[in-house]
């Protein structure tokens, strides 16, 4: 039999199994800072305006991001919602995503559900772009049997692509053809500061040529719950309209955003040091030459990792269950951390020819050593087995 291990909040799991959980960033916990801001945090209603923390936030974010104005929400799901219904505030219109989006994904198709906005899709590229030649055949509204194009949306960094950073020139392109046609750029950059730091610029320069954009503090950036999304006076005004309609009016939300501050100046810095633990999980899979296992060292850019499964044999849900198991004679084998633990790794994984491993502010060296240990082991069983 497998050993079945529980996880917990400082990432040890049943007193014999060792967990390292690369399953999301959304798995990071707050630090002992963090903790302490929200715990002393001055907080006020929200929803009358008082709350000086949410206040500071919403300042502070507005001009790291060179935007006007910003909107604490409760989730990156409500941004990227108010920001459709925002831009796409007329019956009859339709937002221009990429297929493999987030927004498009899983979020329940609320552009339809909720805001009644039609989603058309556009091919994304390996690297999250889409073909801009493509894109401006896609706008529509000319003919009077169409939904008219107001909005086109990116994603950056891009989950499903592997965490990949959007080349700017790409955006700067983008933009300009959105201008021509009377479009709006949306970015759901949940994870954009990662991006920055990829690219060794300010969050500034990456969201220049949008319109809007929105961030999570609940991924890599450790917070308990929130995001904050950032445009124009005019745009954050109708969408803290609509965030009431959503149930997203909170009151002393200062709490929270009291996470998010301490976020800006302790975890955003340090994101480098995810993508450093990230490269050297993708490297140790390299040097395996597995003919099961891959990975693209070379297009590797932040916090995700998409291992590649080649044979059809194995399914990524299926790696994950192993992997977070201990087998029979893993001890023996010397599968241990330092106090003769068994080790258990989770990762994200569904019916996909890929497995998912995000790295985040909480995994420590150490960890990403053990973990490197396990699947080792594993991926080799697995060769032994085919």
């Amino acid at each position: 039999m497998y050993s079945q291990p529980e996880a917990s909040d400082n990432g040890a799991g049943a007193d014999h199994v060792r967990v390292v959980d690369f399953r999301s960033d959304t798995i990071s916990v707050p630090t002992p800072s963090m903790r302490h801001a929200m715990f002393t945090a001055e907080v006020g209603d929200d929803v009358y305006g008082e709350d000086p923390t949410v206040r500071k936030l919403e300042e502070r974010s507005a001009a790291l991001f060179g935007k006007e104005a910003a909107l604490f929400v409760p989730t990156g799901t409500m941004a990227n919602l108010l920001a459709i219904m925002v831009h796409c505030s007329r019956r009859g219109t339709e937002a221009i995503v990429g297929d493999l989006a987030h927004g498009f994904l899983y979020e329940q198709g609320g552009a339809a559900q909720i805001a009644g906005v039609l989603l058309n899709t556009i091919h994304n590229n390996p690297d999250g772009t889409f073909c801009l030649n493509e894109l401006v055949r896609k706008f529509r509204g000319f003919d009077v049997h169409e939904p008219d194009t107001t909005l086109v949306m990116v994603e950056d960094t891009h989950n499903i692509c592997g965490g990949k950073v959007l080349p700017l020139d790409w955006l700067e392109k983008l933009a300009a053809i959105c201008r021509e046609k009377g479009a709006k750029v949306h970015m759901d950059g949940a994870r954009v500061f990662n991006a920055a730091a990829y690219l060794n610029l300010p969050v500034s320069r990456v969201v220049r040529d949008v319109d809007s954009v929105c961030f999570c503090l609940s991924k890599g950036l450790a917070c308990p719950v929130g995001s904050i999304l950032l445009g124009t006076k005019e745009f954050i005004k109708e969408a803290h309209r609509l965030r009431k309609a959503l149930g997203g009016g909170m009151r002393q939300v200062g709490f929270l955003a009291a996470a998010g501050l301490c976020a800006l100046d302790e975890i955003v810095p340090k994101l480098g040091d995810d993508h450093a633990r990230t490269r050297r999980v993708a490297e140790a899979i390299d040097q395996l030459g597995s003919p099961i296992f891959k990975v693209d060292l070379a297009n590797l850019h932040t916090n995700i990792l998409m291992v590649q499964i080649l044979s059809k044999k194995i399914c990524s849900s299926e790696l994950a269950r192993r992997l977070a198991m201990v087998a029979p004679g893993e001890i023996e084998a010397g599968v241990v951390d330092s106090e003769g633990k068994g080790i258990a790794v989770k990762l994200s994984a569904r019916d996909w020819t890929f497995a998912r491993i995000v790295v985040y502010t909480n995994i420590t060296d150490e960890e990403v050593e053990l973990a490197i240990k396990k699947i080792r082991y594993v991926f080799v069983e697995y060769e032994k087995d085919l």
